[in-house]
């Protein structure tokens, strides 16, 4: 799925009612009933089902006051100001531009945050196994915090199911991962949007 809110041509900084204003703007222009006994029906019916799942990955994600238990990146775990860009990047498909400014940070701010969201990177990109290394190593700077443990469950319910019929690979639409995460692209129903 593309980025959400390139969908909807807003921002990802865009207020809750600047993207609901958005969505129903295209919602008028592309409803299919306008294009009922045209050539282009099919084409509005498809465009119709990407901004209806745009809005809706969109309301997942913000659920809760800006985390999603589909795969929205909280932004209220961390004072540090880098954090939350690069969460915004992670919940936007920016995977390398997040991982870049991981990479970029000082010894002094690889703590538990960091490890996290190496974490959530390695989920997006299919990496599990490093994904659970950096997880097991932010539960274990904090093993207070709920987002954290949660992320680590739902990697080793993962792993877990893995051939045992359970999903494993074709990406999950936003996953429980991280009570609060958004893993458009990962293979599981615990990452992302859509994940």
């Amino acid at each position: 799925m593309r980025d959400p809110y390139s969908v909807l041509g807003v921002q990802p900084t865009a207020s809750d009612a600047e993207i609901k204003k958005a969505y129903h703007a295209l919602a008028r222009k592309y409803h299919p009933d306008k294009y009922r006994d045209s050539d282009l029906a099919e084409l509005a019916n498809e465009k119709m089902q990407e901004i209806n799942a745009a809005y809706e990955e969109i309301q997942r994600m913000r659920a809760g006051g800006g985390s999603s238990n589909t795969g929205g990146f909280a932004s209220n775990s961390s004072s540090n100001p880098t954090f939350a860009q690069i969460r915004q990047h992670i919940n936007s498909g920016r995977v390398d531009a997040a991982e870049q400014m991981l990479f970029n940070m000082g010894d002094g701010d690889r703590g538990a945050e960091w490890n996290f969201l190496m974490g959530c990177v390695a989920i997006r990109r299919g990496h599990y196994t490093d994904a659970q290394n950096f997880i097991d190593t932010a539960c274990s700077m904090d093993p207070n915090n709920a987002e954290y443990r949660n992320a680590q469950q739902q990697l080793r319910n993962r792993a877990n199911g893995y051939g045992q019929g359970g999903q494993v690979a074709g990406g999950c639409s936003c996953c429980d991962l991280c009570a609060g995460l958004m893993c458009a692209d990962c293979c599981c129903d615990m990452c992302g949007s859509g994940c």
